[in-house]
């Protein structure tokens, strides 16, 4: 039998309960961890920006002829709310730069407003005993699953690097899906922060393993360093790769395989701006009159790529072919991979484009 309702309250709603205390923000089984000033900041701009946070779960009891609401699970997220309210901490400018550093009360009257009358979704419980409290917090914190390694970066920190990161992996999702670079199965897992942390890194950088990327989240977590320039360059580089497949057409090619792709970005970038890591690569001047003699190119080197792989044990088929398909059959992400793949293409590259 349901003993919940589901209801909406603004968080002027809330304010008004804290200031008259009617709210308990901490029963006995709530966990005691306390979220970082850079958490409350991001959950903050999620609100100012009119994005939906998770629900809120609340009961409530009589105390003393009045109704008090006590927090089942989501104190952190309205503790935070409650302390910006109070101006306890500004907004991070890793979060939003048009509202760094500014705490509530500096915000416009307009603003203001808006973030009042944001609406916290709420699961209310009705007439449960505390021992059926528990078993409710238990069985929320039940249904998690394991995280992967993207997940835990996202979970783990909040700063300019992720900010960037997953920018990026907003803006070209789409681009990824139809060139079935990847697919919405590992999108729900944030394949596509992923793969622009990696990519990233190649621009702050150098061409790299993707064992390193936590070292950059970690590095630009405060500091925003070269990441303005490196995103710049990120969407100049995938115009060039929109000019020369629409995301259709490269999905018929191996360059949608992820490794490849990889190697179809880097070694663009490196044409366009020299990247680290691949100073044994040389860089083709690539303009706009030349993106016909690319595809020609680079549609040679993948129609070649399985020409070869059909028949691999032919002693006549081209070393430097077999030695490309070897580093991106194995260790695909190792350094070493990365980079031989790159120097392999901008050759084939600067052969065609002179």
């Amino acid at each position: 039998m349901k003993n919940f309702d589901t209801r909406a309250y603004s968080i002027a709603d809330f304010l008004e309960w804290h200031n008259n205390d009617l709210l308990e923000l901490s029963p006995d089984f709530q966990r005691r961890t306390v979220w970082s000033e850079k958490a409350k900041s991001y959950l903050i701009d999620t609100i100012v920006r009119g994005r939906p946070i998770p629900k809120i779960l609340i009961s409530q009891k009589l105390q003393s002829s009045r109704t008090v609401r006590v927090v089942v699970d989501g104190q952190q997220r309205l503790r935070a709310i409650l302390e910006f309210l109070n101006g306890d901490f500004a907004i991070s400018r890793a979060h939003n730069t048009d509202l760094a550093g500014i705490t509530y009360h500096k915000m416009s009257e307009p603003i203001q407003k808006e973030f009042l009358q944001y609406e916290l979704g709420v699961d209310l419980l009705f007439d449960l005993k505390y021992e059926d409290l528990l078993d409710i917090f238990a069985r929320i914190n039940s249904y998690t699953v394991s995280l992967n390694k993207q997940e835990k970066l996202n979970a783990r920190y909040l700063g300019y690097f992720k900010k960037a990161a997953f920018n990026l992996g907003y803006s070209y999702v789409d681009y990824f899906l139809r060139a079935s670079i990847l697919n919405k199965s590992k999108v729900t897992r944030m394949a596509e922060a992923e793969l622009t942390s990696d990519l990233l890194v190649a621009l702050v950088q150098s061409v790299q393993t993707n064992k390193t990327i936590e070292q950059f989240y970690k590095k630009y977590e405060d500091e925003i360093g070269p990441l303005n320039s490196a995103t710049k360059r990120f969407h100049n580089i995938m115009s060039y790769i929109g000019s020369i497949y629409v995301p259709e057409e490269l999905a018929g090619t191996n360059w949608s395989r992820i490794q490849l792709f990889y190697t179809l970005f880097t070694s663009i970038g490196h044409c366009l701006y020299g990247l680290g890591g691949l100073k044994k690569a040389p860089r083709v001047k690539i303009t706009k009159n030349k993106l016909g003699k690319a595809r020609v190119c680079l549609d040679e080197i993948s129609a070649t790529y399985d020409e070869v792989v059909a028949d691999l044990d032919n002693p006549s088929a081209p070393k430097d072919y077999k030695m490309f398909i070897n580093r991106s059959r194995r260790g695909t992400t190792d350094t070493a991979a990365r980079v031989e793949r790159a120097i392999f293409v901008c050759n084939k590259l600067k052969k065609n484009l002179g």
